[in-house]
Protein backbone atom coordinates (compact mmCIF):
# COMPACT_ATOMS: atom_id res chain seq x y z
CA UNK A 1 0.00 0.00 0.00
CA UNK A 2 1.43 3.18 -1.01
CA UNK A 3 0.18 5.82 1.58
CA UNK A 4 0.25 9.33 0.86
CA UNK A 5 -0.78 11.88 3.32
CA UNK A 6 -1.88 15.54 2.31
CA UNK A 7 -2.81 18.61 3.99
CA UNK A 8 -6.46 18.07 3.52
CA UNK A 9 -9.10 16.92 1.04
CA UNK A 10 -8.53 19.67 -1.47
CA UNK A 11 -4.65 18.10 -1.64
CA UNK A 12 -5.90 15.15 -1.71
CA UNK A 13 -8.03 16.02 -4.86
CA UNK A 14 -5.36 17.31 -6.70
CA UNK A 15 -3.51 14.09 -6.01
CA UNK A 16 -6.28 12.21 -6.70
CA UNK A 17 -6.69 13.96 -10.39
CA UNK A 18 -2.84 12.89 -10.78
CA UNK A 19 -3.33 9.61 -10.23
CA UNK A 20 -6.36 9.78 -12.94
CA UNK A 21 -3.79 11.60 -15.43
CA UNK A 22 -1.36 8.81 -15.13
CA UNK A 23 -3.73 6.11 -15.57
CA UNK A 24 -4.88 8.25 -18.80
CA UNK A 25 -1.65 8.90 -20.43
CA UNK A 26 -0.92 4.77 -19.31
CA UNK A 27 -3.87 3.86 -22.14
CA UNK A 28 -6.00 3.22 -18.90
CA UNK A 29 -9.82 2.52 -20.47
CA UNK A 30 -12.25 1.52 -17.67
CA UNK A 31 -12.54 3.58 -14.56
CA UNK A 32 -14.43 2.32 -11.73
CA UNK A 33 -15.99 5.27 -10.09
CA UNK A 34 -17.57 6.16 -6.21
CA UNK A 35 -19.95 8.58 -5.31
CA UNK A 36 -20.17 10.69 -1.77
CA UNK A 37 -18.67 12.99 -0.58
CA UNK A 38 -14.92 11.85 -0.77
CA UNK A 39 -14.37 12.22 -4.15
CA UNK A 40 -15.67 15.42 -5.08
CA UNK A 41 -12.53 17.66 -5.08
CA UNK A 42 -10.71 14.28 -7.16
CA UNK A 43 -14.05 14.82 -9.30
CA UNK A 44 -13.82 18.48 -9.63
CA UNK A 45 -9.90 18.93 -10.28
CA UNK A 46 -10.61 16.36 -13.53
CA UNK A 47 -13.51 18.26 -14.82
CA UNK A 48 -11.45 21.03 -14.98
CA UNK A 49 -9.06 19.68 -16.81
CA UNK A 50 -7.94 18.69 -20.37
CA UNK A 51 -8.61 14.97 -19.41
CA UNK A 52 -10.77 13.43 -21.99
CA UNK A 53 -12.85 10.20 -21.24
CA UNK A 54 -14.94 10.50 -24.54
CA UNK A 55 -13.57 7.12 -25.62
CA UNK A 56 -13.28 5.28 -22.34
CA UNK A 57 -15.80 3.56 -20.23
CA UNK A 58 -17.10 4.02 -16.21
CA UNK A 59 -18.42 1.56 -14.19
CA UNK A 60 -19.81 3.02 -10.35
CA UNK A 61 -19.58 0.97 -7.46
CA UNK A 62 -22.98 1.11 -6.01
CA UNK A 63 -26.49 2.19 -6.02
CA UNK A 64 -29.75 2.63 -3.50
CA UNK A 65 -32.24 -0.01 -4.21
CA UNK A 66 -35.75 1.86 -5.37
CA UNK A 67 -33.99 5.03 -6.70
CA UNK A 68 -34.00 5.90 -10.28
CA UNK A 69 -31.77 8.00 -11.89
CA UNK A 70 -33.97 11.33 -11.44
CA UNK A 71 -33.88 11.01 -7.77
CA UNK A 72 -31.28 13.29 -6.76
CA UNK A 73 -29.96 11.23 -4.08
CA UNK A 74 -29.12 8.75 -6.40
CA UNK A 75 -25.94 7.70 -7.47
CA UNK A 76 -26.56 8.04 -10.88
CA UNK A 77 -27.62 11.78 -10.64
CA UNK A 78 -24.72 12.84 -8.62
CA UNK A 79 -22.77 11.17 -11.13
CA UNK A 80 -24.33 13.43 -13.68
CA UNK A 81 -24.11 16.09 -11.89
CA UNK A 82 -20.75 15.89 -10.44
CA UNK A 83 -18.99 14.35 -13.28
CA UNK A 84 -20.72 12.86 -16.66
CA UNK A 85 -22.18 16.02 -17.71
CA UNK A 86 -19.00 17.84 -17.96
CA UNK A 87 -16.73 14.96 -18.92
CA UNK A 88 -18.58 12.17 -20.86
CA UNK A 89 -17.69 8.77 -20.98
CA UNK A 90 -18.54 6.37 -24.27
CA UNK A 91 -20.04 4.30 -21.81
CA UNK A 92 -21.07 5.14 -18.39
CA UNK A 93 -22.46 1.82 -16.51
CA UNK A 94 -24.54 2.81 -12.82
CA UNK A 95 -26.89 -0.34 -11.82
CA UNK A 96 -30.22 -0.08 -12.05
CA UNK A 97 -32.12 0.57 -8.78
CA UNK A 98 -35.34 0.52 -10.25
CA UNK A 99 -34.22 -3.42 -11.34
CA UNK A 100 -35.94 -4.98 -8.19
CA UNK A 101 -34.98 -8.31 -9.63
CA UNK A 102 -32.13 -9.15 -7.52
CA UNK A 103 -30.60 -11.97 -9.06
CA UNK A 104 -30.92 -10.73 -12.56
CA UNK A 105 -29.62 -7.51 -12.33
CA UNK A 106 -26.52 -8.44 -10.16
CA UNK A 107 -25.65 -11.08 -13.01
CA UNK A 108 -26.29 -8.62 -15.64
CA UNK A 109 -23.28 -5.85 -13.36
CA UNK A 110 -20.98 -9.13 -12.83
CA UNK A 111 -20.95 -9.21 -16.78
CA UNK A 112 -20.47 -5.58 -17.29
CA UNK A 113 -17.67 -6.25 -15.38
CA UNK A 114 -16.26 -8.67 -16.76
CA UNK A 115 -16.32 -7.86 -19.80
CA UNK A 116 -14.71 -4.28 -18.85
CA UNK A 117 -12.18 -5.03 -16.54
CA UNK A 118 -11.39 -1.66 -14.31
CA UNK A 119 -7.95 -0.49 -15.08
CA UNK A 120 -8.32 2.37 -12.30
CA UNK A 121 -11.28 2.19 -9.38
CA UNK A 122 -11.30 5.05 -6.63
CA UNK A 123 -13.07 4.22 -3.45
CA UNK A 124 -13.99 6.06 -0.05
CA UNK A 125 -13.80 4.06 3.15
CA UNK A 126 -17.15 4.22 5.91
CA UNK A 127 -16.40 4.49 9.13
CA UNK A 128 -17.21 0.95 10.08
CA UNK A 129 -14.61 0.26 6.97
CA UNK A 130 -17.25 -1.02 4.45
CA UNK A 131 -15.90 -0.01 0.72
CA UNK A 132 -18.59 0.26 -1.67
CA UNK A 133 -21.60 -0.65 0.25
CA UNK A 134 -19.65 -3.58 1.50
CA UNK A 135 -20.76 -4.18 5.23
CA UNK A 136 -18.98 -5.94 7.70
CA UNK A 137 -19.13 -9.09 7.21
CA UNK A 138 -19.19 -9.35 3.71
CA UNK A 139 -17.57 -12.53 1.76
CA UNK A 140 -14.83 -11.81 0.56
CA UNK A 141 -15.60 -13.61 -2.50
CA UNK A 142 -18.68 -11.55 -3.04
CA UNK A 143 -19.41 -10.18 -6.68
CA UNK A 144 -22.30 -7.67 -7.27
CA UNK A 145 -24.80 -8.21 -4.24
CA UNK A 146 -27.38 -6.74 -2.93
CA UNK A 147 -26.68 -5.12 0.24
CA UNK A 148 -29.18 -4.52 3.64
CA UNK A 149 -27.62 -1.29 4.81
CA UNK A 150 -26.34 -1.01 8.55
CA UNK A 151 -27.84 1.86 10.92
CA UNK A 152 -24.79 3.25 10.77
CA UNK A 153 -24.19 3.85 7.15
CA UNK A 154 -27.78 5.01 6.83
CA UNK A 155 -26.94 7.39 9.69
CA UNK A 156 -23.93 8.34 7.92
CA UNK A 157 -26.01 8.49 4.56
CA UNK A 158 -29.16 10.62 6.09
CA UNK A 159 -27.67 14.15 5.74
CA UNK A 160 -28.98 13.78 2.11
CA UNK A 161 -32.24 12.82 2.80
CA UNK A 162 -35.09 15.08 4.18
CA UNK A 163 -35.90 12.68 7.14
CA UNK A 164 -33.43 9.28 7.96
CA UNK A 165 -36.60 7.43 7.12
CA UNK A 166 -36.18 7.74 3.72
CA UNK A 167 -32.78 6.79 3.07
CA UNK A 168 -33.00 3.90 1.24
CA UNK A 169 -32.66 0.07 3.38
CA UNK A 170 -31.04 -1.79 0.16
CA UNK A 171 -28.25 -0.73 -2.00
CA UNK A 172 -26.92 -2.85 -5.23
CA UNK A 173 -23.11 -3.03 -4.62
CA UNK A 174 -19.86 -4.25 -6.15
CA UNK A 175 -18.66 -7.13 -4.41
CA UNK A 176 -14.88 -7.41 -2.64
CA UNK A 177 -14.12 -9.90 -5.73
CA UNK A 178 -15.40 -7.37 -7.84
CA UNK A 179 -13.08 -4.31 -6.64
CA UNK A 180 -9.77 -7.03 -5.79
CA UNK A 181 -10.01 -7.31 -9.71
CA UNK A 182 -9.37 -3.84 -10.65
CA UNK A 183 -5.65 -2.89 -12.24
CA UNK A 184 -5.22 -0.43 -9.63
CA UNK A 185 -6.94 1.10 -6.76
CA UNK A 186 -7.16 4.07 -4.96
CA UNK A 187 -8.99 5.19 -1.72
CA UNK A 188 -9.57 8.57 -0.35
CA UNK A 189 -10.45 8.90 3.50
CA UNK A 190 -10.49 12.33 5.18
CA UNK A 191 -11.52 13.70 8.51
CA UNK A 192 -10.59 12.17 12.30
CA UNK A 193 -13.75 10.01 12.28
CA UNK A 194 -11.95 7.97 9.54
CA UNK A 195 -9.17 7.68 11.70
CA UNK A 196 -9.97 4.16 13.29
CA UNK A 197 -10.69 2.80 9.71
CA UNK A 198 -7.73 4.14 8.20
CA UNK A 199 -5.51 2.19 11.01
CA UNK A 200 -7.42 -0.94 10.70
CA UNK A 201 -7.74 -1.46 6.84
CA UNK A 202 -3.96 -0.63 6.91
CA UNK A 203 -2.45 -2.35 9.93
CA UNK A 204 -4.92 -4.36 11.28
CA UNK A 205 -5.81 -8.02 10.65
CA UNK A 206 -7.48 -8.61 7.38
CA UNK A 207 -11.18 -9.67 8.79
CA UNK A 208 -14.70 -9.05 7.62
CA UNK A 209 -15.00 -7.25 10.20
CA UNK A 210 -13.02 -4.64 8.14
CA UNK A 211 -14.15 -5.18 4.87
CA UNK A 212 -11.73 -2.74 3.61
CA UNK A 213 -8.61 -4.86 5.11
CA UNK A 214 -8.65 -6.83 2.44
CA UNK A 215 -6.78 -4.64 0.04
CA UNK A 216 -4.17 -5.72 2.06
CA UNK A 217 -3.73 -8.47 -0.19
CA UNK A 218 -3.95 -6.34 -3.56
CA UNK A 219 -0.94 -5.85 -5.54
CA UNK A 220 -1.44 -1.65 -6.59
CA UNK A 221 -3.21 0.14 -3.80
CA UNK A 222 -2.89 3.82 -3.27
CA UNK A 223 -3.96 5.69 -0.05
CA UNK A 224 -4.61 9.58 0.52
CA UNK A 225 -5.41 10.68 3.97
CA UNK A 226 -5.60 13.65 5.36
CA UNK A 227 -3.40 14.08 8.72
CA UNK A 228 -6.71 14.01 10.44
CA UNK A 229 -7.03 10.76 8.96
CA UNK A 230 -4.03 9.45 9.07
CA UNK A 231 -3.32 10.47 13.05
CA UNK A 232 -3.69 6.94 14.70
CA UNK A 233 -1.39 5.39 11.53
CA UNK A 234 1.66 3.56 13.88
Amino acid sequence: MNIVVVKDNVEGGQKGYEIFKQAVDNGAKVFGLATGSTPITTYDQITASDLDFSDKTSINLDEYVGLGPDAPQSYHYFMNEHFFSKKPFAQSYVPDGLNLDAMNETERYDKIIADNPIDLQILGLGRNGHIGFNEPGTDPESTTHKVKLTESTIEANARFFDNEEDVPRYAYSMGIASIMKSKHILLEAYGAEKADAIQRMVQGPITTDVPASFLQNHPDVTIIVDEAAASKLK
